[in-house]
C-alpha cells in the first residue's frame, strides 16, 4: 500500500491509472512494467527501507535530528560566515514556489524574472570584483577556482605545467585545485607571496584575498610579474570585502572568483552557495558555465537570454573545456537580492560592521600580548599562541563560540555581519586577556576609492514595501512548476512537496558551519548516514558519497575514482572511456577532466548501444580501456535489452562500468544498476528525490559505487578520510538541502517509490501512445514501450511544412505550457517526461494541446496561413502585441491569445515576445542595462 503522502505526490489516483492502462492498453502497473523492463535487470523483491512516515511522523523525526546539531556561534571563517538573510528574501525567495520550482532558463521568453535577477548577480560581481563579464554563479568557491586554473591553462601562452598556489588559500579550495589538477597532468606549487619567487615553468596564479588567515596583501607586483611570465592571475575576492578593498580588476588580474554566500545565504553545512566566476574582456569566450546576456524580442525590445550557448557539452562534447552545465541560481538570486536591498551604502555598513568588530577584538587580543599573524586585515584575525590553541578553542567552545583551530599554535577568528560584542567578550575570555575599549578603526591597506552597483536597481528597491513587489513582479513575468506542468525529458520537474522543503530554512539546518565540531553536528551525520545508505539500497551499490554538489561533479569523482582503481592495480595505460553517441554532454566532458580519451561507440537504428560496434571499439583499444559510460534507461528513454550484455563485455575486457544515474527515477524499485552490471553511478538528488531545480541549480550529484572503488570516493582535507581528494569545497557537498530526498524517503516509503516509477512509466506510455498518430515517437523498446519519457519527432514535419521545434515550442507557451526539451539527444524533436506527479487532467491538457498545435501545423502546411505568418512561427504573443491597436496578421487576434482550450481565466501571458538569440551572441551584453534602453 502506498501512503496518504504518496498518493498526493502521485497525481493520478486508480480511476485515472485505470484508464491510462487501457489506453496503453495494460490491466496492472505490474504487466506494464514487467512488459517494459527487461527480465535480465528485473529486481523482484521490496526495498529494504523504513516504511512510509506520515508528514507530521517524518517531521517529527527530522526536529529531533536537528535538535541534535548545536547552532553555536560560528566564527571559524574560511569562506563560510554567519549572515542575516531578510525576512523579505527568505519568505519570499528560498520559501516561494515560484522561484524554487522554477527551471532552467532555457526558453527566456518566460525566465525573464530569474534572468533579470541573475543579471543582477553578474552585475554586482562585475562592479565589486572589477573585471569585464561574469557568469550567472558557480558551484562553490572551490569549483570555481578550479575552473578558473582550466581557464589560465587554455587561455595562457606559457609553456609550462605549473600552477602557483598562495599558501594562504582557503584549504579546501587548495584540495579542489589539487585533485582537478592531477588527471590534467598540471602540476600545483604551493608558495608564500610573502617570501618566494614564481615557480618555473608557471602558467597560471591563484591568490587569496583576503588570505584565510586574514591578511590583506598588496598582490599588484605578483600580477605584474605572472603576466610577464605569460601567465595569467585568478584572485579569489571576499565580495563583502571588496566593498571596502580595492577590487582585483584594479591591478589587473585575470579572472576572480569566490563565494556569494556571505550575501544572505544560510552556511546550511556547507551549501548550497553560489560561487562566482569573473573574467577580464577578451575572455567572456572562456568563461564556462551560464551566462545571461542582453537581447532584443520580435518587437525590438530588450529581452534577457542564456549567452553564448553555454551548454558548451552539447555542441562540443569531448572538446569541452567544462562539465559545469548549471548555476546555482537560486542561492545566485538570494545574493543579488540581498545587494539589491542594501543597496551600496547598505552593504558597506555591514562589511565596517565586520571590520570594526575586527579591529576592537584585534585591540584587546594585542594589549593582552597576544601577537597576531598580520596586522592588516578585514575581519579575520589570526593569533599566535604556542601550544596553547587547543585549549583556547576548546574554552569559547564551551562559551558557545567555535573558532578555528588552525595548528597548535595559531588560532583563526572571523567577524561578520551577525557578531555582538558579547562575542568578543566570550573569545577574549577564552584568551584570557581583558576586554578592550572601543578603537579608533584605522583605515584599511588598500582602501577602495572607486564606486560600484550604480544601476539604479540597487538604489531602488531599500524599503521592505518596495522590496516585495519587486520581488512580485519578477516571479509573475516567469513560468514555474506552481502555474502548470513542465514536461521536460531528461530533467524530471515533478513535485516539490511542501512538506519535504520545510525544514531546509530551520536554523538547526541552516545556521551550521562546514567546518563546526563533529560534537555539534551529530545530527546532521546521522541524516547523512542514513540517506547514503538509503541510496546504495535504492541503487544496490555498497558505498554512497553525496559530496559532489552536482551530477556533473558526480561523474567525475565516479571516474577519478574509476582512474584510481585501474592505477592501484598497476593499470596507468587504461585511459580510454567509451561512450555512445546519444550519451549526455556532459559524461564526455567529464571524461576528458578525469585525464581519459574519449572514444564514441554508435547507436542503432532503434537508439541502443550498437554492440556490434562497441565489439569493434573494445577489440581496437585492448588493454587501454578504461570504463564505458552508459545511462540507463538511455538517453532515449528506452530501457535497452542488452545492458546487461554490455556490462560483461566491458567487465571481459578489464574495464570499469559507469551507469549514468540522470534516469534512475525509471528504475527505482524495479531494477539496481550496482546488481546488473554497474561499477559505478551519480544520482541526481534534484530529479530522482525531489531536491528542486530552483531556477537551474544542480541540487546534489552523489556518487555510489561497488565495493572495490569505495576507497577511491572523494576525501576532503579538514574531514580526514581515504578518498581522491575534494570534489567539492564542503565535506558533504550541498547537505543544507540534503533533508529534502532525506523526507522524500522516509515519506513514501519502499512501496511509493517504487509506485512512483511506475506512475512515471506509465505517463509517459500514455502521452507516446496519444500522441503517436499526430507525431511520430522516435524509440521504443519492448512491445513498442518507452521508459519514463519519449521523444516526438518532428523533422519530417519541418520538412514538409517548415514548422520548427521552436515554433512548437514558443506556440506551447501560448497554450500556457513549458516546452519539452528541444533537439536533445536528437535535433529537430521534443523529449516529453510528463513524471508520476502531474493528474490525468494535466496530461490530457497537454495532450490536447499538442493535437491542437498539430491541426495549426497542417493548417500551413495546407497553405491556409503563409509559412512566415502564422501563430507558431509568431509564437509567443504577448498582452501588447494581442491589444495593439492595428492587427495585420494572417489569423485572428483570438486564435493568438486564446488558443482551442485555453480558458481566460489565469491564462499566463509571456512578458515579451521571440527572442533573437543570435543578435544577443553578435552583441554582447551580460550586465545591466541603462534603463534608458528600455524606454
Amino acid at each position: 500500500m502506498t501512503s496518504n503522502f504518496a498518493e498526493r505526490h502521485l497525481g493520478s489516483g486508480p480511476d485515472a491509472i485505470r484508464r491510462m492502462l487501457d489506453t496503453v492498453g495494460y490491466t496492472s502497473l505490474d504487466e506494464l512494467m514487467n512488459a517494459a523492463i527487461p527480465e535480465s535487470i528485473r529486481w523482484h523483491a521490496e526495498l529494504d527501507l523504513p516504511a512510509a512516515g506520515s508528514e507530521a511522523e517524518v517531521l517529527a523525526e527530522l526536529r529531533e535530528l536537528a535538535s541534535r546539531n548545536t547552532v553555536a556561534t560560528s566564527m571559524i571563517g574560511l569562506g563560510y560566515y554567519g549572515t542575516h538573510t531578510p525576512g523579505v528574501i527568505k519568505r519570499n525567495v528560498l520559501e516561494s514556489p515560484a522561484w524554487y520550482t522554477a527551471y532552467t532558463p532555457y526558453q527566456p521568453e518566460i525566465s525573464q524574472g530569474r534572468l533579470e535577477a541573475l543579471l543582477n548577480f553578474q552585475t554586482m560581481v562585475c562592479d565589486l570584483t572589477g573585471m569585464h563579464t561574469a557568469n550567472a554563479s558557480m558551484l562553490d568557491e572551490g569549483t570555481a577556482a578550479a575552473e578558473a586554473m582550466t581557464i589560465a591553462r587554455r587561455t595562457s601562452k606559457a609553456k609550462g605545467q605549473v600552477y602557483a598556489v598562495d599558501a594562504d588559500t582557503l584549504p579546501q579550495t587548495i584540495n579542489v585545485i589539487a585533485t582537478r589538477a592531477e588527471p590534467l597532468g598540471i602540476e600545483v606549487k604551493l608558495f608564500d607571496t610573502d617570501r618566494d619567487e614564481l615557480p618555473e615553468g608557471v602558467f597560471g596564479v591563484h591568490l587569496q584575498y583576503p588570505g584565510a588567515s586574514g591578511a590583506i596583501r598588496d598582490h599588484a607586483p605578483i600580477v605584474e610579474a605572472a603576466h610577464a611570465a605569460g601567465a595569467l592571475v585568478t584572485v579569489a575576492g571576499d565580495l563583502l570585502a571588496l566593498t571596502l578593498l580595492r577590487a582585483p580588476g584594479e591591478i589587473g588580474a585575470d579572472v576572480a572568483c569566490g563565494s556569494a554566500q556571505r550575501f544572505g545565504v544560510p552556511m546550511g553545512f556547507g551549501g548550497p552557495h553560489a560561487g562566482y566566476l569573473a573574467v577580464r574582456s577578451g575572455l567572456e569566450r572562456a568563461l564556462p558555465g551560464r551566462l545571461v546576456g542582453v537581447s532584443k524580442d520580435a518587437d525590438g525590445a530588450p529581452a534577457y537570454r542564456l549567452a553564448l550557448q553555454t551548454r558548451e557539452q552539447h555542441i562540443r562534447r569531448e572538446k569541452a573545456t567544462s562539465n559545469i552545465c548549471t548555476a546555482q541560481v537560486l542561492l545566485a538570486v538570494m545574493a543579488s537580492m540581498y545587494a539589491v536591498y542594501h543597496g551600496p551604502d547598505g552593504l558597506r555598513a555591514i562589511a565596517r560592521h565586520a571590520h570594526d568588530h575586527a579591529t576592537l577584538l584585534a585591540a584587546g587580543l594585542t594589549a593582552g600580548g597576544v601577537e597576531l599573524a598580520s596586522g592588516q586585515f578585514f575581519d579575520t584575525v589570526t593569533a599566535i599562541v604556542p601550544g596553547r590553541a587547543a585549549e583556547i578553542v576548546a574554552a569559547a567552545e564551551a562559551a558557545g563560540v567555535n573558532l578555528w583551530h588552525v595548528d597548535a599554535d595559531r588560532v583563526g577568528i572571523a567577524c561578520d555581519e551577525t557578531t555582538t560584542a558579547e562575542h568578543l567578550y566570550t573569545v577574549w575570555a577564552a584568551f584570557g586577556v581583558e576586554p578592550a575599549d572601543a578603537t579608533d578603526v584605522a583605515d584599511l591597506a588598500l582602501a577602495r576609492t572607486t564606486d560600484f552597483l550604480t544601476h539604479p536597481v540597487f538604489r531602488t528597491h531599500h524599503s521592505e514595501t518596495a522590496m516585495l513587489r519587486y520581488l512580485r513582479r519578477l516571479s509573475d513575468l516567469d513560468y514555474a512548476l506552481d502555474r502548470g506542468m513542465i514536461p521536460l525529458g531528461s530533467c524530471t520537474m515533478k513535485l516539490n512537496a511542501t512538506t519535504e522543503m520545510e525544514s531546509v530554512t530551520w536554523p538547526e539546518f541552516g545556521a551550521i558551519h562546514p567546518f563546526a565540531p563533529a560534537s555539534q553536528t551529530e545530527g546532521y551525520r546521522e541524516l547523512i548516514g542514513s540517506l547514503e545508505s538509503w541510496l546504495a539500497e535504492i541503487t544496490g551499490y555498497d558505498a554512497v558519497s553525496v559530496q559532489p554538489n552536482a551530477g556533473s561533479q558526480g561523474e567525475l569523482a565516479g571516474l577519478l575514482a574509476i582512474r584510481a582503481f585501474h592505477r592501484a592495480n598497476g593499470d596507468v595505460q587504461r585511459d580510454v572511456c567509451l561512450i555512445p553517441s546519444s550519451a549526455h554532454g556532459t559524461n564526455a566532458a567529464s571524461a576528458v577532466m578525469a585525464g581519459m580519451r574519449v572514444v564514441v561507440v554508435a547507436c542503432d537504428d532503434l537508439g541502443n548501444v550498437d554492440l556490434v560496434d562497441l565489439d569493434r571499439k573494445i577489440e581496437a583499444q585492448g588493454d587501454r580501456l578504461a570504463a564505458i559510460m552508459v545511462t540507463y534507461p538511455s538517453t532515449h528513454g528506452v530501457y535497452e535489452t542488452g545492458i546487461a550484455t554490455l556490462c560483461a563485455k566491458v567487465h571481459d575486457a578489464g574495464g570499469q562500468v559507469y551507469v549514468d544515474g540522470a534516469n534512475l527515477n525509471a528504475l527505482v524499485g524495479f531494477a539496481k544498476p550496482g546488481k546488473f552490471g554497474a561499477d559505478v553511478s551519480h544520482l541526481n538528488l534534484h530529479k530522482t528525490f525531489c531536491i528542486p531545480h530552483g531556477g537551474g541549480g544542480p541540487g546534489v550529484g552523489p556518487v555510489a559505487v561497488r565495493e572495490h572503488l569505495a576507497p577511491y570516493l572523494p576525501g576532503h582535507p579538514l574531514h580526514p578520510q581515504s578518498g581522491v581528494g575534494a570534489i567539492s569545497a564542503a565535506p558533504h557537498g550541498s547537505a543544507g538541502i540534503l533533508p529534502i530526498p532525506w523526507a522524500y524517503v522516509r515519506l513514501m516509503g519502499p512501496d511509493g517509490l517504487a509506485q512512483a516509477t511506475a506512475h512515471a512509466v506509465l505517463a509517459a506510455n500514455y502521452v507516446a501512445v496519444r500522441l503517436r498518430e499526430h507525431y511520430p515517437v522516435l524509440y521504443s523498446g519492448n512491445k513498442g514501450l518507452v521508459a519514463h519519457e519519449c521523444i516526438l519527432d518532428l523533422r519530417t514535419i519541418t520538412k514538409a511544412t517548415g514548422v520548427t521545434v521552436d515554433d512548437v515550442a514558443k506556440r506551447l507557451i501560448d497554450y500556457g505550457f513549458h516546452a519539452p526539451t528541444m533537439s536533445f539527444p536528437v535535433a529537430g524533436t521534443l523529449m516529453v517526461e510528463p513524471t508520476e506527479s502531474e493528474d490525468l487532467g494535466e496530461l490530457d491538457r497537454f495532450v490536447a494541446a499538442m493535437i491542437a498545435i498539430k491541426s495549426e501545423i497542417d493548417a500551413v502546411g495546407r497553405g491556409d496561413w503563409p509559412a512566415d505568418d502564422n501563430p507558431l512561427v509568431n509564437a509567443p504573443h504577448t498582452v501588447k502585441s494581442v491589444s495593439a491597436d492595428i492587427w495585420e496578421h494572417a489569423y485572428p487576434r483570438s486564435v493568438a491569445s486564446y488558443p482551442a482550450g485555453v480558458m481566460p481565466v489565469g491564462k499566463y501571458w509571456p512578458p515579451v515576445r521571440r527572442i533573437d538569440g543570435a543578435y544577443g551572441d553578435r552583441n554582447l551584453v551580460c550586465s545591466c542595462p541603462s534603463p534608458e534602453d528600455f524606454e
